[in-house]
């Protein structure tokens, strides 16, 4: 099967930068072997982006759903995935039809929650746990902004930065005390974070946030409330804990 990759894949899977490649590389292989033991179920790639876990994964779930906020980027994944049979798409809102209750056995929604504020984080939780079907399985990744985790990302990024990546010029910056603040975070560390605003390109307005002053211990006491976590791993080096990875992940079941 050959689909055009997504500007995403081309950012991270086909990055000029090695790291970039080593650490996303990682990523979507882990995704890929904790998503392995449900071939053949239902699967929803909740914020799916441009589609490139579907297509790592269309071996193993040749009938799969891909949902993402923007309108335009599921067009551009319905352009390209055009010739791929089992696979569709479409945006977050049309998970409300009832059609979906309950629907699927497995769930991913990857690098996704990290961008959200906190009363559409909390929409979204709500939505994985309605569209899924009682026992399903949710795999949850957000990145890990805080602790020596940060101190080394902040770093990497100016460093691939320097070497010409476009992408990493704009980073997110922070002041020394927000630097220390979540370097040392708790669980319930947290400062304001900078909303971004606009419209999509269905018209409707969004907000989102970037990485700065996320904290993923917080978030795992929301998944909590709603799931029950069953696993807890971390990338690209699980074996390091949490204070020296790049992810973490949160598998958890539809109770």
């Amino acid at each position: 099967m050959s689909i055009a990759p997504g500007h995403y894949a081309e950012k991270q899977l086909l990055s000029r930068s090695g790291l970039v490649r080593w650490s996303h590389g990682s990523r979507f292989r882990l995704a890929r072997t904790l998503v392995e033991p449900f071939a053949g179920t239902r699967l929803l790639d909740y914020g799916c982006g441009d589609g490139t876990f579907l297509a790592l994964v269309h071996d193993l779930f040749p009938q799969a759903i891909g949902a993402d906020v923007d309108a335009a980027q599921i067009a551009d994944c319905a352009r390209r995935f055009a010739d791929v049979s089992g696979i569709s798409f479409l945006t977050t809102d049309r998970l409300a039809d009832a059609t979906h209750t309950g629907r699927y056995d497995i769930a991913v929604c990857m690098e996704v929650l990290e961008h959200c504020p906190d009363d559409i984080q909390a929409g979204v939780l709500d939505r994985l746990r309605t569209v899924t079907a009682r026992g399903a399985t949710i795999v949850i990744s957000v990145p890990i902004e805080i602790g020596p985790t940060l101190m080394a990302k902040q770093a990497a990024r100016g460093l691939v930065a320097r070497g010409g990546l476009t992408e990493y010029a704009n980073r997110e910056r922070y002041a020394p005390g927000e630097l220390l603040r979540m370097t040392f975070a708790g669980v319930g560390t947290e400062f304001p974070r900078e909303e971004y605003g606009g419209t999509g390109s269905d018209g409707r307005p969004s907000r989102f946030t970037g990485h700065k002053g996320f904290n993923w211990r917080k978030l795992q006491r929301a998944v909590e409330q709603r799931f029950t976590v069953e696993r807890r791993l971390f990338s690209p080096m699980p074996l390091l804990g949490w204070l020296l990875n790049s992810q973490v992940w949160l598998v958890c079941r539809n109770t």
